[in-house]
Parts: C-alpha cells; structure tokens; sequence
C-alpha cells in the first residue's frame, strides 16, 4: 500500500500520475484499485516499491489501524465493476481535465484532509471490502442513495456503514465514460449532503470485481527477450533425502541414487532406494557403527563400519567392513575394506560400488554368493564424524588420481619426449670433415683398390 499525500493544485494531477506509474509496472493478477479519503484524517502508511499488489491481510491491518477506536461513519462507494485502465482511460490522464469523468472524485480528494490511494489490491472475492469493514466496525451495512441520504437522521455516537451500490457499462445502451460520469455524479450527491449534515466521513470508492482481467495463461513461461535457440532443460527429479540415524544426534548417514540387489533366481535388479526403511538395530559409538535397513519387501541390510587408526599415516580412518543382504533366511556378506575407506572425519562417495564389476564389495569367502549381486549408483555413506549434522562432510571419492586419460597423455608425452632426445642424440653425433680440397695445389687423391 502506499500513501500519496496531496496538496493544492498538484494533487488532481498527482492522484492520475500514481495510478499510471504503479500500474504499468504491475503484475498481470485479478485486482481491484482503492480510494480512501477522510474528512478527520487517516493513519499514516510506509510506502512501498512501485508494482506492489496489497493482499488482505494487509488491507486488514490498516482498517485495524483506522477504525480500531471511537466511532467512525463510512461511506462505501461500492461499483460492480473498477479497474485500473478506467482512470487511465476516462481520468483525463494527459492533462485535458475537461474530459475527465471523475471531476467530482478529484475533488473530494482535493478537499479532504488526508487521501490514500491503493492502486492494486488483490481480488478474490466479490464480498471482501464488506466483510472487512463488518468486521472492524462491528455493524451491519445499511443501503442508501442521495435520496434516502438526505431524510437519515445519522447517529454520530456509534458507527455507521453506508453503502452505496454504483453500476457499471454493459454494452448495451450507455458508455463507459457515461456510466462512470453519472457514478461520479452520485458521489458527488451524496459527499455534498454529508457536507450539509455536518457529519464527519471516511470514504471509499472500490469495486466488486475487475472489469479487466489480464490473463497468465495466454504467456508461455519463458524469458521475454533475446535467448538461444536450445531444448528446454528438463525439470530435475525430485531429491530422495538421505538416510540418517540418530543416536543422541546424527551419527550415520547414507545416501544413494539406486541402491540395487538382484537375489539368486531372479535375474532382474530392485531398486531400494525409493522405500523408506526401519533403521531398528542401528548402532554407533566412536570405533564402530552399524546401520540396518529393513524394508517392507523383507530386505536387509546391513552396513558395518569401523573406525581405527593405523599408525602409518599417523591419523584414523573409517573403512565399511562388510555388507550383508539377507532375505528369508539366507544371507550373503561382502567386504568392502580393500576399496571402501576415508579419513574418519571425511564421508565415502563413489559413482558406482558394485559386486561383480570393478568390484569394491568383495564377496566374503566360503560362502556361494556368485548369483547374489549388489550395484549402488552414486554412493555416499559417513558413520563418523558428522560433526555437519545433517550434512555429508568433505567426500573422499573412490576416483583414482591417474584416470585412464591422464595415463594416456603422460605415455603420449613420454613417446614424444623420447623421440625428440633421439633425435636431438643424432644430431649431436653428427661429425665435419677435418680435410677438404685446396683449389690451388694438386687434388686429394683416394686410392679405390690396391
């Protein structure tokens, strides 16, 4: 909502120019403009950015504001229909105040000790403005006209809410700009009588509905100006949060894309990572932590971590030790010390921990695990130090330093290397001769054969 205060001439072309500049800059939503001047004076309001729209809430806690003490007469100019381009179109907006339709109303707000102008409140329903104003001032509203006005006797000792219900154009025999000069006639009625009677007022001039909507829909959602000529961006899935369980606090936590099994004589992948598992029988303390899944299917998992410290790197490291699934009975565990390990205080990740292909879960020995397989895409598991609490620490990632393009290269580079060294080898073994002919004296002569 903002405030603009009026004074002398300035304030008929001041009243226009507000409604011209916030608008234009305004969002493309069902709204009614607002009107609201007083006789006694209004409550002052902070201004806000050009464009703002007022919601109800907002528009509620300034009529607290308002007529929250005493007693209060309200004048209710209430039109079927109002919307912004009516006072840019028939306001005499360019200055030619002879055409204006709202001569009567610039006056008002002219003459009133204090003005307030909300150019875009947010509509949804038609009965809003009423059931606020009911509601604030504790009365019911009592309909009226200029005729009706002129004969009631107003009780000043308590609140009063007068409403008077203005028409607008439909089309069929008047204008617009006739509709809306008559209505403005009418207010001009009832404010003199008002006048007359001596009876302090609060007006306000709203409408029942938008008389012009701009449609959304009809703009696509895409930036409006030069762009290039690409396919949209697939909207990203949603996230699956990760796995956490609490002991007096996180202190394990897993994460995976897919975590998929494929059980003896079943040849299809199950993908877990959709289902929200039991972690009942978790466990962690400061050496080891053991995480269980169980889900509804009658899948188990089993993580066992461990936390050690291991005198050649003078520091502790977290190693996943084993891995067990287990379904009716029958359970198949692998290994993961040889490839899954990290610093203690650093999370695990890995783009893919499988068992049958570069596997980092070794199948435990004696036991027939050939037909039980286990593939987990984009990995990530902690069971120590989370200090992030319900975030992964830095990640220690499975990726080797020296990839196969970095191997690559350096054998490319060592191949050039070795062939620019030769050759620069022969180039230095080249030799010049220590005898060469003297064009004045006899010439050097080679025996061929003895």
């Amino acid at each position: 909502m903002a405030e603009p205060r009026f004074s002398g001439r300035s304030r008929l072309a001041a009243f226009i120019a507000v409604f011209v500049a916030l608008f234009t800059s305004g969002r493309a939503t069902s709204q009614v403009p607002l009107l609201f001047w007083s006789s006694d004076g209004l409550p002052p309001l902070a201004s806000t950015t050009a464009g703002h729209i007022t919601t109800n809430d907002q528009l509620s806690a300034y009529f607290t504001s308002a007529f929250g003490s005493a007693s209060h007469t309200v004048l209710l100019f209430l039109q079927d229909k109002l919307s912004k381009d009516d006072f840019t179109v028939f306001g005499g907006v360019f200055g030619n105040k002879q055409e204006s339709a709202f001569k009567n109303l610039e006056a008002a707000l002219h003459s009133s000790s204090s003005s307030l102008a909300v150019p875009a409140m947010e509509w949804t329903d038609s009965s809003v403005i009423l059931t606020l104003l009911q509601e604030k001032l504790g009365v019911s509203p009592l309909l009226v006209d200029a005729d009706t006005l002129s004969q009631l006797s107003i009780n000043t000792s308590v609140s009063n809410l007068l409403l008077i219900n203005l028409p607008y154009c439909t089309g069929l025999h008047k204008s617009c700009k006739e509709v809306l000069q008559n209505n403005d006639e009418i207010m001009g009625k009832v404010l003199n009588i008002m006048k007359a009677k001596d009876v302090p007022y609060t007006a306000i001039y709203t409408g029942l509905q938008p008389s012009r909507v701009i449609s959304e829909t009809s703009v696509p959602n895409q930036s409006v100006g030069r762009s290039l000529l690409q396919a949209p961006t697939p909207t990203p899935a949603p996230v699956t949060p990760p796995i956490i369980y609490n002991q007096s606090g996180p202190c394990i936590m897993l994460w995976a894309k897919n975590l998929n099994v494929s059980l003896p004589g079943n040849s299809s992948w199950i993908d877990l990572a959709a289902d929200r598992p039991s972690l009942a029988g978790s466990m962690c303390n400061e050496t080891d932590s053991l995480l269980v899944l169980t889900y509804t299917s009658g899948l188990v998992l089993r993580f066992a971590m461990s936390n050690r410290r291991y005198p050649v790197s003078a520091r502790h490291w977290f190693t996943l030790d084993t891995v067990e699934l287990q379904v009716d009975g029958r359970t198949a565990s692998f290994s993961g010390t040889r490839g899954i390990y990290s610093p203690a205080e650093y999370s695990f990740h890995c783009q893919s921990v499988s068992s049958f292909q570069d596997a980092l879960l070794v199948p435990g020995s004696g036991q027939n695990v050939s037909q039980w397989r286990l593939n987990f895409v984009d990995f990530q598991i902690q069971g120590f130090g989370l200090t992030n609490g319900t975030n992964f620490s830095y990640a220690s990632d499975c990726a080797g330093f020296f990839t196969a393009g970095i191997w690559m290269g350096l054998l490319t580079s060592l191949l050039m290397l070795l062939i620019f060294v030769y050759g620069l080898h022969m180039i230095m073994q080249l030799n010049t001769m220590d005898r060469f002919d003297d064009p004045k004296g006899p010439s050097i002569s080679v025996p061929q054969s003895e």
